[in-house]
């Protein structure tokens, strides 16, 4: 049965990595070790953060324990991978279905359609893969700033005080630094409109 809102575990572990891979398999084995991805956040992107301060932050300890501060839920490098795949193959199968469908339109022959596919599928293809190598490179952005202010900063909700331990244990497996755990505020969580108890806490966080 699950535990009353007033008797919910409200607290968070934090680490700090200097190198993505490190990361990286600290988060998978968080997640193989129980912990919801949607437990996992990251912080937001520098833009993202002047919208909401005016400024960007100088060093990552200053906001480590900054509840305040916007995130983005974590992604392992396979789900970056599968949407850059996506976004290709996407653009490609536009394209071809598009280019057979105007000449079909117009009366063409099925030879004719079955040209202009392959070639419009081969443009959507390559515009796809333009979009796919700005992805991966919006995201070496995102580490490389993220590391030059100090580290990749990993935050991991716990729901009581054996995933505290066991979340602290894994980051510093993984050689982050300053491994701690903190408070979260006391969030009411809105229920309302099938919005789920997680989902209220990454709202309410403003991720």
């Amino acid at each position: 049965m699950e535990t009353d809102m007033s008797e919910h575990h409200n607290r968070e572990a934090v680490g700090v990595f200097h190198d993505e891979n490190a990361l990286r398999s600290a988060a998978d084995e968080l997640m193989v070790s129980g912990f919801d991805r949607a437990y996992l956040s990251l912080v937001a992107g520098h833009a993202t953060i002047e919208k909401k301060f005016g400024h960007m932050y100088d060093n990552v300890s200053e906001v480590e324990d900054d509840v305040a501060m916007p995130r983005h839920g974590y992604a392992a490098s396979d789900s970056r991978h599968e949407a850059e795949a996506a976004t290709i193959g996407g653009l490609a199968y536009i394209g071809a279905i598009g280019g057979a469908g105007a000449i079909v339109a117009t009366g063409g022959t099925i030879a004719a359609a079955l040209l202009v596919a392959a070639a419009a599928g081969g443009a959507g293809g390559l515009i796809g893969a333009a979009l796919a190598q700005f992805m991966e490179r919006h995201h070496a952005d995102y580490m490389q700033e993220q590391l030059d202010r100090g580290g990749l900063l990993l935050w991991v909700r716990t729901v009581d005080e054996e995933h505290e331990r066991r979340a602290g244990e894994i980051l510093k497996r993984w050689s982050a630094d300053d491994v701690h755990v903190h408070d979260l505020p006391d969030i009411k969580y809105q229920l309302k409109g099938g919005v789920s108890r997680d989902m209220s806490f990454m709202n309410l966080l403003g991720l």
